[in-house]
């Protein structure tokens, strides 16, 4: 196995959900319980940027709240507090049919820089392995005041993996996110209690 650190973003608001995305249920089991165990089987070390819905370590940016950017930034800081920078695989907590064959994937993916699976033409930020490389720049942009991940992916060198390199391992449902009430529904994703 290709080595690769995993951070599990789930600070994130869900403000059109109306419930923390991170304690949806797939099958019984909370999305953020979920990712965490499809994370941690390729990846290590794993840790939680949030709040601690897992198990895992977790750190948190701060101030809290100031999106991927800083989440990344806050998990490679934690990561790199141990060991020597090391590619770094990024999961959104509202991804409920990621699973480890797409983590295997982008963690064996031979590209040396910033791999970021391309699905209907759109990057998947969130669901990608970033290099050392980006992981130092994600900071020096932080620190400079940016905020967003496009800025960073504008600023390093990008693999955009097309459908053709991914589709033996995942589906475009694979890809989706959980954003409102409606996509819950749909994908069948319940609240707990």
């Amino acid at each position: 196995m290709t080595p690769a650190a995993g951070l599990l973003l789930t600070g994130g608001s869900s403000r059109r959900l109306g419930v923390d995305k991170a304690i949806l249920e797939l099958d019984g089991e909370s999305l953020a319980s979920r990712l965490a165990r499809v994370l941690g089987a390729v990846c290590s070390p794993t840790i939680e940027v949030g709040p601690g819905y897992t198990t895992l370590p977790a750190t948190r940016e701060d101030p809290p709240g100031q999106g991927p950017l800083a989440a990344l930034t806050a998990g490679a800081a934690a990561i790199a507090a141990d060991r020597a920078p090391m590619p770094t695989i990024v999961l959104a907590v509202d991804l409920p049919f990621v699973d480890t064959a797409l983590v295997e994937w982008l963690a064996a993916h031979p590209a040396p820089i910033t791999v970021v699976p391309i699905v209907d033409g759109v990057r998947q930020t969130l669901c990608a392995r970033y290099s050392p490389d980006a992981l130092a720049a994600a900071r020096e942009l932080l620190d400079a005041g940016e905020r967003s991940l496009r800025a960073l992916l504008a600023a390093v060198p990008v693999h955009e993996a097309p459908e053709a390199e991914w589709a033996g391992v995942a589906s475009h449902r694979t890809f989706v996110d959980v954003d409102t009430r409606e996509d819950a529904a749909e994908f069948g994703l319940a609240t707990p209690g």
